[in-house]
């Protein structure tokens, strides 16, 4: 398979930054906090100032803690949410039920608060699969999550949304 890397020397500039929200799950940590770091560090260099961290049991949680800190985002200061996690393939349909509950429900937040939920939960057959997209390099999927929300933040801008 070939990698991907996200380009991060062309991002547009984005005026009067917002807020960010990173979700990350507790588990797997070794994967979860290179790619929120990674992606924190990305989103501070392009002047994001305002990024805040929330740390959650699982993938499963991500949604309903997307959806508690927007409806709670009463000034509309949010410009993205960005979730990290990983979803290892066991033995049991586990992985496809939190797989498929996480996509579907961060999908939800998104059309319901019209607001970007950038998603880099990876379900992973091994964890080598989800370390090589969190290492130290250029692979890093923190970038691609990072890349994203500001073009999305751009975009959205761009066409008064």
């Amino acid at each position: 398979m070939a990698k991907t890397t996200a380009d991060v020397s062309n991002l547009p500039a984005i005026d009067n930054p917002g807020r960010i929200a990173i979700l990350k799950s507790k588990w797997y940590p070794e994967v979860v906090d290179s790619l929120a770091d990674t992606c924190e560090r990305v989103l501070r260099d392009r002047g994001f100032e305002r990024v805040e961290v929330h740390t959650l049991p699982g993938c499963l949680e991500l949604p309903l803690a997307a959806a508690d800190l927007l409806e709670t985002d009463t000034d509309k200061s949010i410009d993205a949410v960005i979730c990290f996690g990983v979803i290892l393939k066991g033995e049991t349909l586990h992985f496809e039920m939190i797989t498929n509950e996480c996509m579907r429900g961060l999908g939800e937040v998104m059309q319901k608060y019209r607001c970007p939920v950038v998603v880099e939960v990876l379900p992973v057959l091994k964890i080598e699969h989800a370390l090589e997209r969190a290492g130290d390099d250029e692979f890093n999927k923190g970038y691609e999550a990072a890349a994203a929300a500001i073009e999305m933040i751009h975009w959205r801008r761009e066409v008064g949304a």
